[in-house]
């Protein structure tokens, strides 16, 4: 299994679409909330080039938009 990260804001649309995916895969991963976990926007930015969220981090590279994590998660982590 990859090294995963989710960098999230909690009230984000498009993170509830990937925080239900993790729950039906019954997947428990790292993740840094945008809104309380200093530096995670910098290290973000640093990582995948903008701070949008949700981000996958896969062994240190950035996967945005929803719908690419939640494939990526069905093919690769369910």
């Amino acid at each position: 299994m990859p090294e995963l990260t989710l960098y999230h804001y909690p009230t984000c649309p498009f993170c509830k679409v990937v925080f239900d995916c993790l729950e039906r895969l019954n997947l428990e991963i790292p993740m840094r909330d945008l809104n309380v976990d200093e530096g995670a926007r910098e290290a973000l930015i640093e990582i995948g080039g903008k701070g949008q969220v949700p981000c996958l981090i896969i062994d240190g590279k950035a996967l945005y938009e929803s719908a690419d994590i939640v494939r990526w998660l069905e093919e690769n982590a369910g």
